[in-house]
């Protein structure tokens, strides 16, 4: 990495974004100055992405009834093993009550409820995973426990009035992408108790921006000559796919912004469209080629403060690159600058899906 990039009269470049806004619906815009967000054309007015037809929807329930999927989110240890340790270090939370996992997937959270003595636990899962939790329900001897429920949360009813406790894995890339926070706030005011708790309760997100010719060049600039032959008309493609890759915290380019923090037991649905300001100053004459977003978890109910993060010093940390989060139709462009910013993309990040 070449740290005498940058700005030729050495001074630091400083980037400045007058407004990053996300939906409710787990969408992102971003306007301002370098960096601006809006909606694709509509099918057939212009070039249209492949898959571009599926909404965020179609894509979070059909993906989530493959098991790669939550082969991966399992052996996520960092986030996991957090989980886990929630629930049966803070076991006063769970024992003796009634608990609503959301989106429960394979029903490992609903298993660690159940294990740390919860009266009840009902699992929700909408894709067809759900039956391969009822079966693994019936094979761990927690059928007694645990409900299996296959359905949207916005569609189905409990057997009960109320729920002790909510919990759901909900993040998603860029936290808010896959829309399961809507979920989880409708189940917590349909069905959580006036002293109820929601694990986790607390997250906060943040950016950066980094300096990655290499990723560019293997990514992008790879489809100018493959094999010989000119494909460059896939870069635009390219550009607009997410590609989950790692990031080195040494290609920290600016500071560190906090843009959101979000209590989960109090807000309201609406309190996920946001618009913020944000500012980077960047601390070396260098090139940016990505904003990178990372984000913190907080369960603050137990006795003892637990959380996860994926920021740029966590063990587990993959970004994103992307140009256009494709089921919401939505394209991002960053442009040229007077502030030495060379090349663009846009990159988020977390930890193993």
């Amino acid at each position: 990495m070449d740290q005498g990039k940058g700005d030729a009269n050495g001074g630091l470049a400083e980037a400045t974004a007058s407004r990053l806004k996300f939906d409710s619906d787990g969408e992102v815009e971003g306007v301002g100055m370098e960096m601006e967000v809006e909606e694709s054309p509509e099918a057939g007015a212009a070039e249209e992405v492949i898959g571009s037809d599926k909404t965020s929807a179609d894509y979070y329930f059909d993906s989530y009834s493959h098991f790669g999927i939550h082969e991966e989110m399992l052996k996520d240890i960092v986030r996991t093993k957090t989980y886990q340790n929630v629930i049966t270090q803070s076991s006063f939370l769970i024992k003796d009550k009634i608990v609503l996992d959301v989106g429960a997937g394979t029903g490992i959270l609903s298993l660690f409820c159940a294990k740390a003595g919860a009266k009840h636990v009902y699992a929700i899962e909408c894709s067809q995973m759900a039956d391969m939790a009822k079966e693994i329900v019936n094979t761990n001897g927690y059928s007694n426990v645990i409900t299996v429920i296959k359905g949207k949360v916005e569609e189905i009813e409990l057997p009960v009035p109320k729920v002790d406790v909510i919990i759901s894995e909900w993040m998603g890339y860029f936290l808010l992408f896959e829309n399961m926070l809507n979920t989880v706030l409708y189940a917590r005011d349909k069905w959580l108790a006036e002293d109820g708790v929601v694990l986790p309760d607390k997250c906060s997100l943040h950016l950066t921006a980094i300096e990655d010719a290499e990723y560019k060049e293997d990514k992008i600039e790879f489809w100018n000559n493959v094999y010989g032959f000119d494909m460059s008309c896939i870069k635009k493609q390219a550009m607009m796919e997410p590609l989950v890759d790692t990031v080195d915290a040494n290609q920290i380019v600016t500071n560190c912004q906090l843009l959101k923090t979000m209590d989960i037991s109090k807000m309201t649905s609406g309190d996920a469209s946001f618009t913020v300001p944000f500012k980077l100053t960047a601390e070396r004459n260098d090139y940016i080629h990505a904003l990178v977003a990372y984000f913190n978890v907080s369960f603050t109910k137990c006795h003892k403060l637990m959380g996860f993060s994926t920021g740029l010093l966590s063990c587990h940390l993959y970004s994103v690159l992307f140009k256009q989060f494709n089921e919401h139709n939505l394209i991002f462009k960053l442009t040229p600058c007077r502030t030495k910013i060379k090349s663009h993309a846009l990159e988020a990040n977390r930890s193993l899906p």
